[in-house]
């Protein structure tokens, strides 16, 4: 897979200078390229504890996005995922400790403890006050005699730094993070592995699978399990978390590792608010990116009890775009909807085979999903079946309160529907287009010339016309056609069809933004689903 990189030698260096240009002066890095990599803060004075972390790169916006008021002091980069030298070390201490000493925060991997424990000896030769604390958060494996540092170091960081930002000393600083330390478990879970840059990815986790306990280097996790979606997935890494935590309220880290969209995080989010352990949960730092493996497609949970004081120094202001914040946990709040969207909905009646042809109408969309839905990819975003779908099902879900048995209320009833079922612009058309048939049924119009008024309606307000690559397209000559009979409207709704794959520039929708190579040989979906419908009814 091809990565935003020029050369693989190159990408930390270039990577550390973006951080740091992009800062807005707050940052600085040491003058030791290629081989001393460190990030400082700008505006330090010595006048403090300082915090020094690091390790490799690949984490980001760990370590370096982690330096600022309140956090970090240095971060020592090193090459991605591999410790960085001990003169890298050395130099950041050097760099950042005056006389009130300096805390090195390390993550238990052996090189980060070799290198960053050389270094601290070193600097201590030199005079410095240094302790060091080693961050071993990780319970994916119980029986490992050194569990590795993962996205619970954030706790140490924020903490610690608060801590020394308000002046605290050394031993206070070290002490609390090391409580900290103690008490934090954390465990990730996967779909995919990393691609590290330069190398071949790793497909080491199948389709249908996801890897629990993975490391953020990319290492192979504890187990891999059914993949059935967030809340098993949730529930799969709340088990392991709730057998190494005790009753206290904790506070939640909730940690992207690299390549989950925001949204997916959300999800997991509410997931872990309604998982085994959300009664142990008060608060929460995130869902966000804090603590990642290159692009890897998963997400971390870290726990800690933090005491009312600690909650304080989370809370603490930081300057830090990368750090997310604190949030208490609470119920999701609800604001009733303004009466102007609550009408006055029509008295429902039945009327068996109306319900059985809307029924049939509506799962011929719900099975054509995929398929509308594969349409789409080539010249949308991949979600017509979907919301089509979408719409179908709610459509079945509301047809005890429909009156079926009065079809000119039923058509303004299934547009008032489509308006709050179903998303997108195609559900503003086909609300538009069923209240305008009803207006027109309401009228006296026959039923195939309310169908009519309603599609000149649809296409005046959304603009569409004959040969712009839209359902018009297979709506409008079906409508011209139902006057003959059900089986020519189907003929012509599936001409009109085939006809989009040959349309090379659409002249509305998001096909308009398409080339003309990837539109040619694919129908619009939506005009593919008229023609299903048609074609159903013709059956």
């Amino acid at each position: 897979m091809s990565q935003f990189m020029n050369k693989k030698e190159d990408i930390v260096t270039e990577a550390v200078d973006g951080v740091v240009a992009a800062s807005g002066g707050r940052l600085a890095r040491l003058d030791g390229y290629p081989h001393i990599r460190v990030v400082v803060r700008n505006d330090w004075d010595k006048s403090k504890v300082a915090l020094v972390s690091g390790g490799g790169s690949g984490h980001e916006p760990a370590h370096a996005g982690f330096v600022g008021a309140g956090m970090l002091t240095a971060a020592v980069c090193g090459d991605v995922f591999a410790s960085p030298s001990v003169d890298a070390v050395l130099a950041g201490i050097l760099a950042v400790t005056g006389s009130a000493g300096c805390l090195l925060i390390v993550k238990n991997y052996t090189g980060d403890r070799l290198n960053f424990g050389l270094a601290a000896e070193r600097a201590k030769a030199f005079g410095l006050n240094v302790e060091m604390v080693i961050v071993d958060d990780d319970i994916a494996l119980p029986d490992l005699p050194q569990a590795r540092g993962v996205a619970g170091t954030l706790f140490v960081h924020k903490i610690a730094g608060a801590l020394a930002e308000r002046g605290g000393d050394l031993e206070t600083v070290a002490q609390a993070a090391r409580k900290v330390i103690a008490g934090t478990k954390s465990i990730g879970m996967s779909l995919d592995t990393c691609t590290v840059p330069g190398s071949p990815k790793e497909a080491r986790i199948p389709d249908g699978m996801a890897e629990l306990g993975l490391g953020i280097h990319g290492e192979a996790g504890v187990e891999q399990v059914a993949f059935d979606g967030a809340k098993e997935a949730v529930a799969a890494v709340a088990n392991k978390l709730s057998a190494a935590i005790d009753d206290r309220p904790h506070v939640a880290l909730v940690n992207n590792l690299g390549g989950a969209s925001v949204l997916e995080m959300s999800v997991l989010a509410h997931e872990l608010g309604q998982s085994p352990i959300a009664d142990r949960i008060t608060h929460m730092i995130g869902p966000a990116a804090m603590m990642t493996s290159l692009d890897m497609r998963g997400f971390s949970v870290s726990l800690y009890p933090a005491d009312d004081s600690e909650i304080e120094l989370l809370s603490a202001a930081t300057p830090l775009a990368a750090w997310p914040g604190l949030s208490e946990i609470g119920p999701v709040g609800l604001v009733a909807v303004p009466d102007g969207l609550t009408p006055v909905a029509p008295l429902p009646s039945d009327h068996a085979e109306t319900r059985t042809f809307l029924t049939d109408c509506c799962e011929v969309l719900i099975a054509a999903e995929d398929d509308l839905n594969a349409l789409d990819a080539k010249s949308g975003d991949g979600d017509t079946g979907s919301t089509l779908a979408g719409a179908a099902r709610a459509l079945i879900a509301a047809m005890d309160r429909l009156p079926l048995a009065d079809h000119t209320q039923l058509l303004r009833a299934i547009g008032l529907e489509l308006s709050q079922t179903m998303g997108g612009s195609s559900g503003v058309l086909l609300a538009i287009f069923f209240a305008a048939s009803g207006d027109g049924a309401s009228s006296g119009l026959p039923m195939r010339e309310a169908l009519k008024a309603g599609l000149a309606r649809m296409q005046e307000i959304g603009g569409a016309q004959l040969g712009d690559r839209t359902m018009v397209d297979a709506l409008a000559p079906a409508l011209d056609a139902l006057q003959s009979s059900v089986r020519e409207a189907a003929d012509a709704a599936r001409s009109g069809a085939d006809h989009t794959a040959t349309i090379l520039q659409a002249k509305a929708g998001r096909a308009a933004y398409i080339n003309a190579k990837q539109l040619e040989g694919h129908a619009d979906p939506g005009a593919e689903a008229v023609a299903r419908l048609f074609e159903h009814l013709a059956a």
